[in-house]
């Protein structure tokens, strides 16, 4: 059974998406911090006839996340779909004259190293395969710095180029690396059907080849 791996895997969009590659036969692995609350997030994919699991782990300590990833493809099958989409701390939302180089390296553990971690522990799979989808979900800061924003606004384009040389480097062996930037939070962008109108982007960036970075809307029309 194919499987989609949602780091950072929440009610929200983790759940809208989960509910959208499980109805196309995927197995979900949901991954995050608080075992309990994934595991209520399982039980309830679980009664709408979803294959679903929850593992725990922090995507700042790179062996809990490898560990995860590696228990998901051993329960649920090959992981051929991953989303790497953990939601910032508020902390990384600070002013640049706040930012220290603590905070700074915490906010790079939290996207980059993090998605570093992640897509090594998955790719020999994929590239093996010769398929395979790494969706990287961000923020309007990935692409335009904000100086409220700073942990983010360094973060974010750090995770992003590691992505963007991925999808280059992967190109010809099967396996797709894709950006979405959402520029704000999702009920305020009022988007077409919500969570679900971006859950069937975020499954059409996997079925359809195309270039790494999708704009969910225009950055200028979002706040973030």
């Amino acid at each position: 059974m194919a499987t989609l791996a949602i780091v950072g895997a929440g009610p929200g969009l983790g759940a809208a998406v989960a509910r959208r590659f499980g109805r196309e036969g995927f197995a979900i692995a949901l991954v995050s911090r608080d075992q309990s609350k994934l595991d209520d997030m399982a039980a309830e994919l679980v009664e709408e006839g979803v294959t679903a699991r929850g593992y725990s782990a922090d995507v700042r300590d790179a062996e809990s996340l490898e560990a995860a990833l590696t228990a998901a493809a051993e329960d649920l099958g090959p992981i051929t779909a991953l989303q790497y989409s953990p939601l910032p701390s508020r902390s990384y939302l600070e002013p640049v004259l706040d930012l220290t180089p603590e905070l700074a390296l915490e906010a790079l553990r939290f996207s980059a190293l993090g998605l570093i971690a992640a897509a090594r522990t998955v790719l020999p799979a994929m590239r093996a395969a010769g398929d395979g989808t790494i969706i990287l979900i961000n923020g309007g800061t990935s692409v335009k710095s904000r100086a409220g924003f700073a942990g983010t606004s360094v973060a974010f384009p750090a995770e992003s180029a590691y992505g963007e040389m991925l999808h280059e480097a992967l190109a010809d062996e099967g396996v797709r690396v894709v950006q979405l930037v959402i520029p704000g939070s999702i009920p305020k962008l009022q988007v077409a059907d919500g969570v679900d109108g971006v859950a069937d982007r975020i499954w059409q960036l996997h079925t359809t080849p195309g270039e790494f970075r999708t704009m969910l809307i225009p950055l200028e029309e979002g706040r973030e």
